[in-house]
């Protein structure tokens, strides 16, 4: 569905769900995502849910592929989680980045959300953004940043701490 020169991103299929759940084992991964591992019955319904958002929504996140292996290494996009966290937050899309330990440091993350940006804006011409991140967690921060995003208001979500982040692009 999208491609970059080292990626490819496209809709959740089943096939994914096994190294996905496994991403969501990794320690290193899942420290500012509640901090446990997924159970399978977890990541079982998160995969369902990316493909719900696909079919009723004609958006949502993209399962992110390595060209040059085949290998699932992440995922991003856009989607729309309904948090209850506000009306600056909710109704916008809420974009969404993780990726394997594996490819940590390699730029996959920016690449692949980057390449997802410019498709949500392109397809869906919707120009805010938010996004919803721990605040010790650095490095998505830092990536937000990359992207555009600012820092908007702070909110306690699922008894963490959370940075609010914007994002508009002007046309």
């Amino acid at each position: 569905m999208i491609e970059t020169n080292r990626l490819v991103l496209r809709p959740y299929e089943l096939a994914d769900y096994q190294p996905y759940l496994a991403m969501c084992s990794d320690s290193v991964v899942i420290r500012f995502l509640g901090g446990r591992p997924f159970s399978p019955e977890d990541a079982w319904h998160r995969v369902l849910r990316y493909a719900g958002h696909w079919s009723l929504l004609s958006h949502g996140i993209f399962a992110v592929i390595e060209r040059d292996t085949g290998e699932y290494v992440g995922e991003t996009g856009i989607a729309d989680f309904r948090r209850g966290l506000g009306k600056n937050f909710d109704g916008f899309g809420e974009a969404s980045w993780t990726f394997s330990s594996r490819v940590h440091g390699l730029g996959f993350a920016f690449e692949a959300t980057e390449a997802a940006h410019k498709w949500y804006i392109d397809r869906l011409r919707q120009y805010r953004t938010v996004c919803l991140v721990d605040p010790d967690n650095t490095s998505s921060l830092k990536m937000a940043g990359r992207l555009g995003y600012t820092a908007f208001d702070k909110k306690i979500y699922k008894d963490h701490p959370m940075v609010m982040l914007e994002r508009e692009v002007s046309v």
